[in-house]
């Protein structure tokens, strides 16, 4: 749903209760019956970026942002029948920016020569999955311009 799970997602629909979840599903609309009640992609995705955001507020300078990239599946961790991954490892990166974070894996599944990277574009893009981060870009959370540093 929300294009990719990275750590904003994670951040925002990981971290929430039940009805927090909804909330931000429904971008403030409602707790209850919230997949009859969907608003439009964008909104949701901003929603994602503000409860984001109210995480990194509350924690400050004591977090650090680690995505494990492998087995890449199209599908949420919460779907109970998701669909098997088709993408292999990129690896583990790390950040203090969530926005950078992000940013960086998705433009190593793009730069892959992975030919399931097909499958993860098609459902970043068809769900405008990267307006999440220009808009928690927008709300100061972090900047899409990075430095990738490898380590062996």
């Amino acid at each position: 749903m929300g294009g990719f799970g990275g750590a904003i997602k994670n951040m925002s629909i990981g971290i929430a209760s039940a009805d927090g979840k909804a909330w931000i599903h429904s971008a403030g609309k409602t707790k209850h019956d919230v997949w009859h009640n969907l608003p439009p992609q964008d909104d949701f995705l901003e929603s994602m970026a503000e409860a984001a955001k109210a995480v990194a507020d509350h924690c400050g300078e004591r977090i650090l942002y680690i995505s494990v990239a492998n087995r890449l599946s199209v599908d949420c961790d919460c779907d109970s029948h998701p669909e098997e991954p088709k993408m292999g490892d990129i690896g583990i990166l790390a950040s203090l920016d969530p926005v950078a974070l992000d940013r960086a894996c998705t433009d190593l599944v793009r730069s892959s020569d992975d030919p399931g990277k097909s499958h993860l574009i098609e459902r970043i893009d068809s769900r405008h999955g990267m307006h999440t981060l220009d808009y928690a870009e927008q709300l100061g959370m972090g900047s899409q311009t990075y430095e990738l540093i490898k380590l062996d």
